[in-house]
């Protein structure tokens, strides 16, 4: 039987070949060859089977079968008749459907837990964001929430006639994939918290693939493919919460690391002689520059652990910072730039580990970008070696919702990669 496993990824029993009797290396073969001819269309549609003939270097028979499969999957569908130009008659113009194929991403973190979905064609469904207090709560209670988050979402898609090709949930911590285990999350207080599982059981749709990811990796794949670098082959994404986290991408690719453990750029150690951090180390680079730390600098009658007060999300406290700036208050205007050069401390030696041409601000840095960034550019400049000159920080714009997209993302592209994971819908269709 085929299985899903808890990183979304299908496996082949031993004792069988491919799906329905044939043999695995032909389903493998007409695996790859789906997802070509997706990607084609996906990429270049509206266009003729005959066009992704010639593009895909198949021959037209494959062809019309794979986009008969493809429409009985829902993942493709006509459209118009394509008018080339030429004598004789026009052919039909294929395009990316997905329009009732859904991609849910969600993220839990320090004090928020957010959703966000979208279907294969891009259109976005949910994007929902609820102040929670993950530090002070236990994983359970945690886990409670995100299970009512994601049940909620998931009946809201199908209101809408929406069926999900997956649910990738993103974690400020080490995460081990093949498993869908939080291995450990500092602040969030998390060891060994298997979040698959738990959503596995979860009032949704059984045989939903679910998948676990740290969620600057996630956020840094949602700025590579749709973020203000956009196809910026080197860059670093720094999450700008309560914790750091860095996503890294080198080459066009995201650097995981060999247990995919890279990118704890928030634990780099900054000061020796600092404040305790949550790893239970001592000055680590988030207690410079993580959200906590600002509060804590900038408002301490509000800062992160105060008894007695209710959850906000980051943007409210965000928003409370900003109108002490704009009132003049010294603590603030002080906060803000002892952040500023501690950021550019920390960039200088990402710089000369990564070389990046762009470090994009994620979370509250970007919503604070005119006012530390400065400083920041200043202290990267003198205390980075050569490449500095030619790196640049720039604000996201995908604000606190950034890894929930990129876990919606992640979805999508496995779908892309493997069109057999989504169901059969229209069994009965036959290609032109």
């Amino acid at each position: 039987m085929d299985r899903t496993r808890a990183d979304g990824h299908r496996t082949d029993s031993p004792s069988r070949g491919g799906s329905a009797g044939v043999p695995a290396d032909q389903a493998t073969v007409r695996r790859s060859n789906l997802a070509l001819v997706l990607r084609h269309v996906s990429a270049y549609g509206p266009c003729s089977r005959s066009a992704v003939a010639v593009a895909t270097g198949l021959n037209k028979t494959t062809v019309t079968s794979l986009v008969s499969e493809l429409q009985a999957r829902g993942l493709v569908k006509e459209t118009g008749p394509q008018h080339a130009g030429s004598v004789g008659r026009p052919s039909v113009a294929l395009v990316l459907d997905g329009s009732r194929i859904g991609a849910l991403g969600v993220e839990v973190n320090v004090d928020y837990i957010a959703a966000f979905a979208t279907d294969l064609a891009g259109r976005v469904l949910a994007d929902r964001r609820i102040g929670f207090d993950a530090m002070g709560s236990s994983p359970e209670r945690s886990l409670d929430e995100l299970a009512r988050v994601v049940e909620r979402t998931v009946a809201d898609l199908d209101r809408l006639g929406v069926a999900l090709a997956g649910i990738t949930v993103a974690v400020p911590g080490l995460i081990d994939t093949s498993t869908g285990t939080v291995v450990v999350a500092p602040n969030l207080g998390w060891h060994g918290v298997a979040v698959a599982e738990r959503l596995s059981q979860a009032d949704i749709r059984a045989g939903i693939p679910i998948a676990v990811d740290n969620d600057a990796n996630l956020a840094a794949l949602a700025e590579f493919t749709s973020g203000v670098a956009a196809g910026t082959s080197d860059l670093v994404y720094l999450t700008g919460e309560v914790g750091v986290g860095g996503g890294i991408i080198s080459g066009g690719r995201l650097l995981s690391g060999a247990d995919g453990f890279a990118g704890e750029v928030g634990h780099i150690m900054a000061d020796p002689s600092g404040e305790p951090c949550r790893c239970g180390r001592v000055g680590c680079w988030e207690t410079k520059v993580g959200l906590a730390a600002l509060v804590r600098m900038a408002t301490p009658d509000r800062a992160y652990g105060t008894g007695g007060q209710v959850v906000r999300d980051p943007e409210e406290r965000l928003a409370e910072i900003e109108q002490r700036w704009a009132e003049g208050d010294p603590r603030v205007d002080a906060a803000l730039a002892k952040v500023g050069r501690w950021l550019g401390r920390g960039a200088a030696v990402l710089v000369n580990l990564f070389n990046p041409r762009v470090i994009v601000l994620g979370g509250y840095f970007a919503r604070l970008a005119d006012r530390i960034v400065p400083a920041a550019r200043e202290e990267m400049a003198r205390l980075g070696m050569t490449g500095a000159d030619r790196c640049r920080f720039v604000a996201s714009n995908l604000g606190f919702g950034a890894a929930s997209r990129g876990a919606a993302g992640v979805v999508v592209e496995r779908a892309l990669s493997d069109p057999t994971a989504i169901t059969i819908r229209h069994p009965n269709h036959r290609g032109a």
